[in-house]
């Protein structure tokens, strides 16, 4: 069973940045595929990045394009969301989760976090 644990949400306003933090608790997490999503309310979760088990193969959606950056440290059991240029439609709860495969789908992923709000003023 793995355990994740997000971190560095809050409040930002438009055009500013934050990093995200999920930190797992599972030796194995150097074999998983990491992927971040993000739920807004009213909303179905959607994907918003994911990166592979070594970290050479990255995917994001159009949306944050350009804009987030996903990596991993896998000596400390942790993978990151670097978020620039933030924009008020980013408001969202953000979910890290673990997966066997390389989709991009919710369904991939076995294992999440309980997730952190990232609040976007204009």
């Amino acid at each position: 069973q793995v355990q994740l644990v997000e971190s560095g949400g809050g409040l930002v306003q438009a055009g500013g940045s934050l990093r995200l933090s999920c930190a797992a608790s599972e030796r194995t997490f150097s074999t998983y595929t990491m992927g971040w999503f993000r739920q807004a309310p009213g909303k179905e979760r959607e994907f918003v990045a994911r990166i592979s088990w070594s970290g050479g193969n990255t995917v994001y959606a159009d949306s944050v394009k350009g804009r987030f950056t996903i990596s991993r440290d896998n000596a400390k059991n942790t993978v990151y969301l670097q978020m620039n240029s933030l924009k008020p439609e980013d408001t969202a709860v953000y979910y890290c989760a673990a997966g066997a495969g390389l989709g991009i789908s919710k369904y991939n992923y076995d294992y999440w976090g309980q997730g952190t709000q990232v609040t976007v003023s204009s």
